[in-house]
């Protein structure tokens, strides 16, 4: 049970108590605050009934109290435990006999301090020695890395404290509960990374930037929406520099809860781009974070380069195993830079103020320079990367050490050209293009719209593999190798491209094909790797799961194009997915076929939940499936047509009100029968459907 208060957290086995085991305890800013805190009631841990997520950031555990010599086997005591992420936990005991009670109760607390690359490497750490406070009931922990410190406060007199190298126990004896009475107690658990960070992003001091939608129609979206902002919220960070300190505080979205509770580029900057429809506050806060932190030198350990963009921001260097170092801003993504640019354009087409987009754009141009010059660096023409020994060895989304597999399931090795990088760059050129054409520039958005061209041309004859007796014709290859050779086996990479531009319409079937084919859509979202490869395991990373932001991209992309049967399956799927997950969805899940004998879908052991992409997905679906297109320049709002339902299953969503256009909010409704209206927009702005 994780429930998330960025940049703290908490994680617990389903009875509560923390032994020490696995990844529990309590976090913040990547440490483990503690790792133990284990409840005893007269010398005997609770009986557990029941948890209860009471919020992202809180969940409630029950237990019961029994006593063997009773004459009934009704529990007597009751104990509930609420976990709240970055304060501690509240505990509350009730006495609902008939017999007054005299508890002896005991709290057994320890911690080893440890960094959450070490946790993640299942690395525990040496338990550290606490001491007594001197102000309040409680215990300290300190190392050369990190503290923490834990008070209790409640009614009644002060447990007794002992400490000592294994950690420490606050002590209530003979606590007297009369029936019907009930005692409480608070924990309050707070630390840091030592030394703390300078600069680092923390928990935001002011309300969420995005307006609030009203979903009617399909109960599976409309729950899939609220649970994703609900968690959105609990992963909001903040960065603590602005424009001006009286300036509105630039949020961002952090990657996932447990391992990458921080600024990353790529995932916070898709978070941003899938909420754009309610609003541009988000996206603002993320560029400016991003902005702020962009590559001006050369460095080799950072993978750093002027004008490229920051993948992952940690509070210190840290360690991930099998040679794995990376520094605390590190650089070594290929697609956060043009994803970076891709946010600012689509963020001013939806009205991100003048002001904004004016005071963005030099680190958006100094971001496209740094895709110009490492396609320059390719002697294909190709955005590559290029990993240094000890760095992440593939560097886009799909990252693990087994991520690009051909279709005999070989690994390819660095350096590579994957497909989706390709369109991410296409988009990122082409859309600057339009901005600065927009700001009198013609001369540099023509040379841009050149160079894009060129490398559509070089993808398409580069990327297509023939696939007879395939859905299609063809496919794109996930990535290309050294000497242009293309890796073979279909990968829901393609599925990214769509809405990039970079495929023709041709090209756009025959992709569409493929994600609804059943070698890549499982029934319950698209596969990251065909069901019918040698080395498919519908349990791997990379390897055949299902990424929930990847499927959102593909039916984004597919009802961009207008494949509106294929957009249809893959949502379906996805919704249906979710109501096995309490649509707090994962990060990814188990590809395994959708069947009569086969198993509902099942997380990735350590996938992170919540995840910031995975929750902003339900939005991203939404403003797929009606087809939204604004451009704020020149006031329009293009409104296109849902996918039809198969069958019986009737329209997906009625009605969608809190769209947010620049400085205004629309409601947008579908009837099945008199089609799409647009209400209560802007003065000046019209909509159109098409």
């Amino acid at each position: 049970m994780i429930c998330v208060s960025a940049p703290a957290f908490a994680a617990s086995p389903r009875d509560g108590q923390l032994r020490g085991l696995n990844a529990a305890g309590f976090y913040g800013h990547d440490r483990r605050l503690l790792h133990t805190v284990c409840l005893l009631i007269d010398g005997r841990e609770p009986e557990p009934i029941g948890v209860q997520p009471l919020g992202p950031d809180q969940v409630r555990f029950t237990s019961v109290h029994r006593y063997p010599g009773d004459r009934t086997y009704d529990p007597t005591v009751i104990i509930e435990r609420v976990r709240t992420a970055g304060e501690g936990e509240s505990v509350l005991l009730r006495n609902v006999g008939t017999v007054a009670r005299r508890l002896h109760v005991e709290l057994a607390l320890a911690t080893d301090l440890a960094g959450i690359a070490d946790v993640k490497r299942g690395r525990t750490g040496r338990t550290v020695r606490c001491t007594t406070t001197a102000d309040a009931p409680g215990l300290d922990w300190r190392s050369r890395t990190g503290s923490a410190h834990v008070r209790a406060t409640g009614p009644g007199p002060s447990p007794e404290v002992t400490d000592g190298p294994e950690g420490g126990t606050l002590t209530w004896h003979r606590v007297l509960l009369r029936p019907g009475e009930s005692w409480k107690f608070r924990l309050t658990v707070s630390g840091s990374a030592v030394p703390e960070p300078p600069g680092h992003p923390q928990a935001p001091s002011t309300p969420s930037p995005w307006s609030e939608p009203v979903v009617h129609g399909d109960r599976r979206l409309v729950a899939l929406v609220r649970q994703g902002l609900g968690d959105l919220r609990a992963l909001r960070l903040a960065d603590p520099e602005r424009l001006r300190h009286d300036g509105p505080e630039d949020q961002f979205i952090a990657a996932g809860c447990p391992w990458y509770l921080t600024l990353f580029g790529r995932d916070s900057i898709w978070s941003a781009r899938m909420l754009l429809p309610l609003g541009t506050d988000l996206a603002r806060g993320t560029l400016w974070a991003l902005a702020r932190r962009q590559g001006t030198a050369h460095d080799v350990f950072r993978e750093e380069a002027p004008g490229r963009i920051l993948h992952e921001l940690r509070p210190a260097d840290a360690d991930h195993g099998n040679g794995l170092r990376l520094p605390s801003r590190y650089y070594g993504s290929v697609d956060a830079t043009p994803l970076f640019v891709t946010l600012l354009v689509e963020a001013w087409h939806w009205g991100l103020p003048e002001a904004d987009v004016d005071a963005l754009l030099p680190y958006a141009e100094r971001a496209m320079e740094w895709v110009e010059e490492t396609t320059n660096r390719d002697e294909d023409g190709l955005l590559r990367y290029y990993p240094r020994p000890g760095g992440l060895r593939h560097q886009s989304w799909k990252d693990s050490e087994d991520a690009v597999r051909d279709a005999a399931g070989r690994r390819i090795e660095p350096p590579l050209a994957l497909c989706e990088v390709q369109g991410y760059a296409y988009e990122a050129a082409t859309g600057l293009a339009e901005l600065l054409a927009a700001r009198g520039r013609h001369t540099r958005a023509e040379r841009l719209r050149t160079w894009a061209q060129a490398l559509r041309k070089r993808f398409a004859d580069t990327f297509w593999l023939p696939s007879p007796g395939g859905p299609a014709q063809r496919y794109v290859a996930i990535a290309v190798g050294r000497g242009l050779e293309p890796v073979s086996g279909p990968a829901s990479n393609m599925g990214q491209l769509l809405s990039t531009g970079i495929l023709d319409p041709d090209g756009c079937r025959e992709v569409a094909a493929w994600l609804a084919s059943p070698e890549l859509n499982s029934g319950w979202g698209l596969r990251s790797r065909s069901a019918a490869l040698p080395g498919f395991n519908p349990m791997s990373y990379h390897g055949g799961s299902v990424w929930t932001h990847d499927t959102a991209i593909a039916i984004q992309g597919l009802c961009a194009a207008g494949c509106n049967e294929e957009a249809y399956r893959l949502t379906n799927g996805l919704l249906d997915a979710a109501s096995h997950f309490a649509y707090r969805m994962p990060e990814l899940y188990g590809g395994d076929d959708r069947a009569p004998d086969a198993p509902a879908p099942l997380a990735y052991p350590a996938a992170c939940r919540p995840q910031g992409w995975s929750a902003a997905s339900g939005v991203a679906v939404l403003g797929a499936l009606l087809g939204l297109r604004p451009y704020a320049p020149a006031r329009t709002l293009r409104v296109g047509t849902l996918p039809a339902p198969a069958g019986d299953a009737g329209p997906m969503i009625v009605e969608v009100g809190g769209i947010r256009l620049a400085e205004g909010t629309v409601t947008v409704r579908v009837d099945p029968a008199k089609g799409v209206t647009v209400t209560s927009l802007p003065d000046g702005w019209r909509w159109y459907t098409g």
